[in-house]
């Protein structure tokens, strides 16, 4: 099982559909961070190094110089600023408390998909969202670190799940080679449907144990 399905005592509210998630705000910080090295580098180079040799450059080019420094400064200023808002926001959202299942359900079929999704990442595992017409029953493909593949199906139902929909499940792993499976459903999942995933690579998330795994939203 690549995770470990354990309650806690706080929750986020809703999560918002235009979040920017946390895997991309990592990557978004990664990509400032070279920027802003190589912006520091430059000034080094211009102020420093090369601050004899360019004092005797044309006026109109260090006219240039001096602007498209000091634009690439306020537009780094501005990334920066971007990355600490959004981890701000993210830890406040993370103060709320627990989401139920009916929360859950009242999620659009994009925000519940991202919901999950932002599970996985949290768990350092890399997330494909998927879930568009034509994705052959694929919601998520979930990576794990060793590069091994694991496909998310999420369901938004109120009734409960049958054996049919694990059958389906599995069937997709088969297609696309997966290694393991997860369903995971704002319902209830049947005695015969948890049957027939026994000692599959199978893991079942019904609503009661997604609500308690919705505190994990948080640093």
């Amino acid at each position: 099982m690549l995770i470990r399905l354990s309650a806690g005592s706080r929750r986020p509210p809703i999560i918002r559909e235009d979040a920017i998630s946390r895997q991309r705000l990592t990557q978004l910080t990664w990509l400032v961070a070279f920027a802003t090295g190589a912006f520091v580098l430059w000034g080094l180079w211009r102020y420093g190094v090369a601050a004899d040799a360019l004092s005797r450059a044309p006026a109109w080019l260090l006219d240039l110089l001096g602007l498209m420094t000091g634009a690439a400064g306020l537009t780094l200023a501005g990334l920066w600023a971007l990355i600490l808002w959004q981890r701000w926001a993210i830890a406040a959202e993370a103060t709320g408390p627990r989401m139920t299942v009916e929360e859950l359900y009242a999620l659009s079929p994009r925000a519940f998909e991202h919901f999950v999704a932002e599970l996985f990442e949290r768990r350092g595992y890399t997330v494909e969202v998927r879930g568009r017409a034509g994705d052959l029953g694929v919601d998520l493909a979930v990576s794990a670190p060793d590069g091994r593949l694991a496909i998310v199906q999420c369901k938004r139902y109120r009734h409960t799940v049958g054996p049919d929909i694990v059958r389906e499940l599995f069937g997709t792993m088969v297609h696309e080679r997966a290694y393991h499976g997860f369903l995971v459903t704002t319902a209830e999942i049947s005695g015969a449907a948890r049957d027939w995933a026994a000692n599959k690579p199978i893991t079942l998330i019904d609503g009661p144990t997604l609500s308690g795994l919705s505190d994990d939203l948080r640093y």
